[in-house]
């Protein structure tokens, strides 16, 4: 390969690093991914993967180094990582040329939003009422959460309208659905706040695959990385912890009127009803490919079973780990089906619904006020089990599949072999 070939190779492979860290993808992964497009390339590089830059080394044809950076400027809408994931499995097996990569890659990013603005508002208010009915079924709740989420929704897109007040949607959004909250508690005689209520419309803003995606890094002992997107999600439910007391403290309430209580007064049909909602609600908000609904309801409904049942058999805080074993070995199989969308876009939804983000925020908030005792415990055993869970589904898998190919092949006994 060529000295100018050459660089265009390591720029491209810069740049998909980065787009891949810009769609969630955990760096251990982006570091194999690039490993492996660079082996097919034939071509000897090494890499500094951090979620918000991405760092390629490699030979100039003149017996020295060339380095390239691409950095991470904005998060790629869930939509746009269907294509990417396209990109991403081309490259890995060098059938990309790199002139052709960059292009796709700009395409990618200029890709527009496919369903109008008023869709996605309408898409986030169901996507509200899909968790409301998991979370909280009852009728004021379910109705409170549709509307909520519907003023949620039009406060994102004006957010995305105006870029420097984007950094403060999720503030003003916690503020404003506890104050219309705690205005209707008023009205209607209640003499609490769920905070399971508060959830569904702020479920945006849980920043459950960061806090996941930091575990796992953690984990695997990529410090810089998961460190910082442990901050980052700490932050991002600090600030609706913050917008949620600002009103409490506006409207002259006080915290121990903020509960945390589960409640269903529609019954037990309730939240799998509301997991089917929450998938129609998923696709009017992100847009994805039309052709990708079944898909999600047939993970949704896997990942959220597992879930109940682990609740079931060894109780609430076992049921994150549970249903992400679920989610990771049923994405990863659905994956390798023909027409079926990659994993890493099946396993984000999941996330979303698991939500180990919304249990966080309700342990931020009972720090100040209500059973602040156990809000520690809440917040870290929801994030790791969802975590370890997604580790384990993974471990799982591969062992499954090695398993499989010896049985094809009994005279490979070595697992390097095999791999």
């Amino acid at each position: 390969m060529n000295t100018s070939r050459t660089e265009d190779l390591i720029q491209f492979l810069a740049s998909l690093g980065a787009a891949m860290a810009a769609a969630n993808y955990p760096v251990t992964l982006i570091r194999a991914m690039l490993q492996r497009a660079a082996t097919a390339y034939g071509v000897p590089i090494e890499f500094v993967v951090l979620p918000n830059t991405v760092q390629v080394i490699g030979p100039d044809g003149q017996s020295g180094t060339t380095v390239k950076s691409s950095f991470v400027e904005t998060d790629l809408r869930f939509d746009q990582t269907f294509p990417l994931a396209r990109l991403v499995s081309a490259a890995r097996k060098g059938a990309v040329v790199p002139a052709a990569g960059e292009a796709e890659l700009d395409r990618i990013r200029a890709t527009r939003h496919r369903l109008p603005a008023w869709a996605t508002v309408v898409g986030y208010g169901v996507w509200s009422a899909g968790l409301g009915l998991v979370l909280e079924p009852t009728p004021l709740n379910l109705l409170g959460a549709t509307v909520l989420g519907l003023i949620v929704g039009a406060i994102a897109a004006a957010g995305r309208g105006i870029p420097l007040l984007n950094p403060l949607v999720p503030v003003i959004s916690a503020f404003v659905v506890t104050t219309l909250s705690i205005l209707a508690a008023h009205r209607l005689g209640l003499d609490h706040i769920g905070l399971r209520a508060l959830i569904p419309p702020l479920a945006m803003f849980l920043p459950g695959a960061a806090l996941t995606l930091a575990v796992i890094e953690l984990n695997s002992r990529d410090t810089i990385s998961g460190t910082s997107r442990l901050v980052s999600g700490f932050v991002q439910l600090a600030q609706l912890a913050f917008g949620i007391f600002i009103a409490v403290q506006v409207l002259g309430e006080t915290e121990s009127q903020l509960s945390s209580v589960a409640v269903n007064k529609l019954g037990p049909w309730a939240p799998w009803v509301g997991v089917a909602v929450y998938a129609v609600g998923i696709m009017l908000f992100f847009g994805p490919p039309t052709r990708f609904f079944p898909w999600l309801v047939f993970v949704s409904y896997a990942a959220y079973s597992a879930q109940y049942l682990g609740d079931l058999l060894f109780g609430s805080y076992i049921s994150g780990f549970v249903g992400g074993v679920a989610l990771t070995v049923c994405a990863l199989a659905l994956a390798r089906r023909r027409g079926a969308p990659p994993a890493i876009s099946l396993i984000l939804p999941g996330f979303w619904l698991l939500v180990p983000g919304s249990m966080g925020l309700i342990g931020i908030a009972e720090l100040f006020g209500a059973d602040g005792d156990s809000a520690i415990v809440v917040t870290f055993i929801s994030m790791f089990a969802v975590a370890f869970g997604l580790q384990a589904g993974l471990v799982c898998w591969q062992l499954a599949r090695r398993a499989c190919r010896r049985r094809r092949h009994p005279g490979l006994s070595s697992p390097r072999v095999v791999e």
